[in-house]
């Protein structure tokens, strides 16, 4: 049976709902970017200098597009989906005789077009501070990519789970947006010290920033094929864990 409608239906409605309230979703990040730039960039990163022969403006921008890219896919798909159960819509999901990959695949592909979506905006942002160019578009569009699957996935999972409006919060603000600041936005990981050189190693958020660095331009402070086998690991475990959460209707048919 050809499943194409559905997954274009479920796509189409997830675009057109953050893009129907762009002031609310792509304008903010378009601002506190600029922020970000005008004071860490420029006006502090004139003090620090270079970090790894890059200027530090050159240096932060592939880390705040990236931020901009996970939180942002990982926020669309969290707050429609759980607003879908909310609503009790996703009845009319559980009864079409749609299997349950068409649905993940659906909400997963919205969240993942807000996020580069989004990343094309602080990109464009960034364009205005800097004339950075792009060392390997190859590795810049896949990790962006990947990245934005990543956080879908666990968007979605947290919208499963989550019993009320406040659980779809809980994690961007005590886990993503802690990771993300300690991923090496702002940072190189060989300024710290030894121990907190490994802890940070244990950091996901790390490996994906600097690919997306090395990217752009060129430097890194991790193994980029090891950043690849990461983040490809972290699809198929979320998307098997979230397949078997709707198979199971946890947090769906209660």
């Amino acid at each position: 049976m050809n499943y194409s409608i559905a997954f274009k239906t479920i796509v189409i409605k997830e675009v057109f709902r953050f893009i129907r309230i762009w002031p609310q979703t792509l304008l903010p990040p378009a601002i506190t970017t600029a922020l970000y730039f005008l004071i860490f960039g420029k006006l502090i990163g004139d003090r620090i200098g270079t970090i790894s022969g890059a200027s530090y403006m050159d240096y932060i921008v592939p880390g705040i597009i990236l931020m901009s890219v996970i939180s942002h896919s990982y926020a669309n798909v969290v707050s429609s989906f759980y607003s879908t159960k909310f609503q009790r819509n996703i009845e009319e999901l559980l009864v079409a005789p749609i299997p349950n990959w068409v649905i993940l695949g659906g909400y997963v592909s919205g969240g993942i077009i807000r996020g580069l979506l989004v990343g094309v905006v602080v990109a464009l942002i960034s364009m205005l501070f800097t004339n950075m160019t792009v060392n390997h578009l190859a590795i810049t569009l896949s990790i962006a990519a990947l990245t934005a699957t990543v956080f879908s996935l666990a968007g979605f999972i947290n919208a499963v789970l989550a019993e009320s409006f406040d659980d779809i919060s809980i994690i961007p603000n005590f886990v993503l947006t802690p990771l993300s600041y300690l991923g090496g936005v702002f940072y190189s990981v060989n300024m710290l010290p030894g121990i907190w050189q490994n802890i940070s190693m244990g950091n996901p958020i790390l490996y994906m920033i600097n690919a997306f660095r090395y990217g752009l331009i060129g430097v890194t402070d991790v193994d980029i094929h090891m950043t690849f086998i990461i983040t490809s690991g972290f699809i198929v475990i979320l998307t098997l864990f979230s397949l078997y959460l709707l198979h199971k209707g946890i947090g769906i048919k209660n």
